[in-house]
């Protein structure tokens, strides 16, 4: 929902207690109007002005955390892809980054990207990162409409990363794997870089 709807009650209810709290200050009078009814509007706008802000606060908080746990359960489904990456370019005796890291952290593709330009995988990684994708692929295709909830810009770039991964699980050759895992590294980069 728009931001701007949700702080426009508010601001509604903020102004009119303002007001009434300038002309109950600023007009000298008397009677039940201004002594009784002005004081009860300005309570009643106050109140107004609270529980709206609670229920927006809490509702922008509930949707922040859906959001974040679509993203989470998208970023969840190539993680073994990401993880054969990893693994192709260790040096001797590094450890591989662990399943949290690879699920949250948003530079660690650009730790691939880097280390891709630099070193090409070996034959077996490329081999194995195929049988990955082809298993990775179902999935991925029909987390499209989950991505589809956080944004079209999400949706987007989704279906450009399902698009690489299907390119890894058919790419014919080294050439073609390469080209498709840079392809896709690019592409999640991009969908990391989109707000929610």
């Amino acid at each position: 929902m728009n931001r701007f709807l949700l702080v426009l009650p508010m601001v509604l209810f903020g102004a009119a207690a303002a007001g009434l709290w300038f002309y109950l200050i600023a007009v000298e009078a008397s009677g039940p109007f201004h002594d009784q009814l002005l004081p009860e509007l300005i309570g009643l706008c106050l109140d107004g002005f609270i529980l709206v802000g609670l229920l927006t606060l809490v509702q922008h908080v509930r949707e922040a955390n859906r959001k974040r746990e679509l993203r989470l359960s998208l970023r969840g489904s190539f993680r073994s892809l990401l993880s054969r990456l990893d693994v192709a370019f260790l040096e001797p005796y590094q450890e591989p980054v662990s399943a949290r890291r690879l699920e949250r952290d948003i530079t660690l593709v650009s730790e691939l990207l880097e280390a891709l330009a630099r070193k090409r995988p070996d034959l077996d990684s490329l081999v194995a990162l195929k049988g990955d994708a082809r298993e990775v692929l179902p999935l991925a295709r029909d987390l499209v409409a989950v991505a589809a909830q956080l944004s079209v810009m999400h949706m987007n770039w989704w279906v450009a990363i399902v698009d690489a991964i299907r390119a890894i699980a058919e790419a014919p050759d080294r050439q073609a794997l390469e080209r498709a895992v840079h392809d896709l590294l690019v592409n999640i980069q991009e969908f990391d870089r989109l707000e929610y």
